[in-house]
């Protein structure tokens, strides 16, 4: 119903997991994950991924509309200043890290992500460019 508030649950929208001692850890937005040939694909693990590569400065990461695979993960990545970086080095650290239907189908280098005031990041704006 689009409440956050419903039968005495708070909705807040967060994807969770539970560990074998009971904790609780939060791994993304569910408006964020992308379903893939039927696979979840959480955007917050391959941005992690992606941002332990020495040249990136930042990176997000979205759904693109895929007429195979229902949608398929796009890195838009921001690079070091004076980084010498492809779409190919992503390319590889996705490759090497993660499963293969994880892995970004599409990497594009950007100067800047959209932010809004507070600074988050405007991941709605990068969907409409991945149209």
């Amino acid at each position: 119903s689009g409440k956050a508030l419903e039968d005495g649950w708070y909705h807040s929208g967060d994807l969770g997991k539970k560990d074998e001692d009971g904790f609780i850890y939060v791994v993304d937005r569910l408006k964020d994950m992308i379903i893939s040939g039927g696979e979840n694909i959480y955007p917050a693990e391959l941005e992690m991924i992606i941002g332990r590569h020495p040249s990136v400065a930042e990176a997000a990461v979205v759904g693109a509309p895929d007429s195979t695979w229902g949608e398929i993960p796009v890195a838009y990545v921001v690079k070091k200043p004076g980084a010498d970086l492809t779409a190919e080095d992503i390319l590889d650290i996705c490759r090497n890290n993660l499963a293969k239907y994880k892995c970004i189908k599409e990497v594009r280098l950007v100067d800047a992500l959209p932010r809004n005031a507070v600074g988050k990041i405007l991941k709605k704006e990068l969907r409409k460019l991945s149209l």
